[in-house]
């Protein structure tokens, strides 16, 4: 591969590792960004679930906000059954409409989220509901490592302070992405072509995402919040950008 194209790979993971950091999520999202331009879709996604798997590693000894069992378990069922399916779907789905369909809900919600003086709350559902969700980012997962996407915009929805929310996230992530990418060795997906981008993206990302954990032990939950949405609506116009030019 060219030059350039490591050079993108590493400038993708440095911006990626940085708001990992900072938000508990969203490396996967941030990272195809740059990636998505410049090297395959396969490819992309083993990278983004070993960067994200490494970052949420970084953030667990940096940032440490407990382990909430109760909360936890329903997510981690049902984020469990939904990576391998993801893992299975991969090589078969059409990307480009699931992106817009998501990057849709996205850009329309979470900005209306945002500008709201009050969010509405969810309460209804309870553990099944947690459970649904948990399915989706498992899914979301094999897909390509965006697990903290829809259990983020749920916590988000149900209201959870800042330190409650990274800790439901945080968690998550970390099982998920460790067991996408168990599921992407075992299914060949990580071939010797991925390991020289691994070379880069993994030692880039390190100190980015340290500094992301230090910025956010400074921010109140208001600017917390700001951040999330704001990062979600990123994500669902990044979502879009990459895929809308393909379907056009």
């Amino acid at each position: 591969m060219a030059f350039s194209t490591y050079l993108v790979v590493a400038l993708g993971a440095v911006v990626a590792g940085f708001v990992q950091g900072l938000s508990g999520f969203a490396f996967g999202l941030v990272a195809l960004s740059f990636w998505a331009w410049v090297i395959d879709p396969q490819l992309a996604a083993v990278l983004a679930v070993a960067g994200s798997l490494t970052g949420q590693i970084v953030a667990a000894v940096t940032v440490r906000r407990g382990f909430d069992r109760a909360r936890l378990a329903p997510f981690l069922l049902g984020g469990l059954a939904g990576v391998p399916l993801g893992a299975i779907l991969l090589p078969h789905l059409n990307a480009d409409w699931f992106k817009v369909v998501l990057g849709t809900l996205l850009v329309l919600w979470c900005p209306a989220m945002l500008l709201a003086k009050d969010l509405p709350r969810i309460r209804a559902g309870g553990r099944l509901a947690d459970a649904v969700v948990g399915l989706g980012g498992g899914m979301l997962g094999g897909l390509g490592g965006f697990t903290g996407t829809l259990p983020t915009l749920w916590c988000t929805l149900r209201g959870y302070e800042r330190d409650v929310q990274r800790t439901i996230i945080q968690n998550f992530n970390l099982t998920m992405l460790a067991m996408t990418m168990i599921t992407y060795g075992g299914s060949g997906l990580v071939t010797r072509t991925a390991l020289p981008m691994l070379a880069v993206v993994l030692p880039a990302m390190l100190i980015p995402t340290v500094l992301g954990t230090r910025v956010y032990a400074t921010l109140s939950e208001a600017a917390f919040r700001r951040v999330v949405l704001g990062l979600l609506t990123a994500s669902g116009v990044t979502f879009l950008a990459t895929a809308l030019p393909r379907l056009l």
